[in-house]
């Protein structure tokens, strides 16, 4: 295999990845796509195939650039504009269209605890937290021991758990895998890939907001539901895992957020997909 095509290769296998993981870092969509792409230029500036792991060779080269413009971000006293984000809450108590109105308690306090978060400690605690990477990877990263990284991610846990007990449960690991997968299948439009995320019994209800909105759509089964998702998330949209792990998604559309998505999973399937779309983001409304 040619340098280009396993650029290409892995492009297809972990944009998508590395998108999500870098906005998990920085909070911002157009950021995170930055970073993944100069990740890429990277990898093509390099010869892949004496790379054993190119998703962990990806991962550390995100890693280092999303560290490298939170602790500028820092010296700046910046953080990303969440204003242009639809919040959600994830009370499981809501009418499906009222999921995209703002908690604002959770949200002040992830924000906050975000802000008081060193660089070390928000990238060590991302990379094990939510995605699971081992430590000796994120040393590798972050550019301190093994030990020094266990600690940051310690650090970072506690001040999430002090800061609202809601805000405790961080980092489903059955939930990152699965949207790991729901995610990459959607960016490349690959249907079977999609399917196999999903129950045999899932079904999914789609609400449009604003004025004169249509009933909300309702599909049943693995096939329609994959082909209807794929309808508005296949073609140029990019899909991001929402705050602080919760089973939500974000998608977003040059680099504008024009839908949000709750999961419900059932021995690692998704069982429901409740989703709430604005059009007017992406000029349909």
């Amino acid at each position: 295999m040619s340098s280009s095509h396993g650029v290409e290769a892995a492009w297809r296998e972990h944009r998508a990845y590395l998108v999500n993981l870098a906005y998990q870092m920085l909070g911002d969509v157009g950021g995170a796509e930055d970073v993944a792409q100069e990740a890429f230029l990277r990898l093509a500036r390099t010869d892949a195939a004496q790379i054993d792991d190119l998703r962990a060779w990806l991962t550390v080269v995100a890693g280092r650039l999303c560290l490298d413009q939170i602790r500028s971000a820092s010296a700046r006293h910046e953080f990303a504009d969440e204003s242009g984000v639809l919040d959600v809450v994830v009370s499981r108590d809501l009418e499906p269209a009222d999921r995209v109105t703002l908690d604002d308690d959770v949200r002040t306090a992830l924000l906050e605890v975000l802000r008081r978060l060193t660089p070390g400690e928000r990238v060590a605690f991302v990379l094990h937290d939510v995605f699971g990477l081992p430590f000796d990877e994120i040393a590798e990263t972050v550019g301190r021991p093994v030990g020094t990284c266990r600690q940051l991610a310690r650090r970072a846990r506690a001040k999430f758990s002090a800061a609202a007990p809601r805000l405790a449960d961080i980092g489903n690991r059955e939930h990152q895998l699965v949207s790991d997968t729901f995610i990459t299948a959607c960016a490349n439009g690959d249907l079977q890939a999609l399917t196999a995320t999903l129950d045999p019994t899932v079904w999914g209800v789609g609400t449009i907001l604003g004025e004169g909105a249509p009933p909300p759509q309702i599909n049943h089964g693995p096939h329609d539901v994959a082909v209807n998702l794929l309808r508005y998330l296949g073609h140029g949209a990019t899909l991001v895992s929402g705050p602080a792990g919760q089973p939500v998604l974000l998608a977003f559309m040059n680099r504008r957020l024009f839908a949000v998505l709750v999961l419900t999973l059932r021995d690692s399937l998704i069982h429901k997909i409740e989703a709430s779309v604005d059009p007017s983001a992406i000029g349909l409304g």
